[in-house]
């Protein structure tokens, strides 16, 4: 069995190469986590399940995407992400990278 890393780390910009909307990874799955169900109406281009997963935060839509590695690339604008969970989740940006707040589990 082959062990894939993540190429995405949480607090990254990403940009989806099919929809082109910016966001920011809040989580990261090591493969496909949804139901099959899920992924027949959601994806178009039969993304690898066997690869990581990101949940994302959508800039100025205030929605959360699920989205397969395969299917983003870095935003190098290094601009901030409008979302209303985005103070939440992160403390602080820095070059275009969101630090996340720590927690205790």
């Amino acid at each position: 069995m082959t062990i894939l890393r993540a190429g995405f780390n949480i607090g990254d910009i990403i940009i989806h190469r099919d929809h082109q909307f910016r966001g920011v990874i809040v989580d990261v799955d090591a493969d496909y986590q949804g139901s099959d169900d899920w992924y027949d109406q959601h994806t178009t281009n039969e993304p690898a399940k066997n690869a990581p997963w990101y949940h994302v935060l959508v800039d100025e839509e205030g929605s959360m995407a699920y989205v397969s590695e395969q299917n983003i690339y870095v935003d190098s604008s290094k601009e901030k992400i409008d979302h209303p969970m985005v103070d939440d989740i992160f403390e602080d940006f820095d070059a275009g990278h969101y630090l996340p707040r720590q927690t205790i589990n």
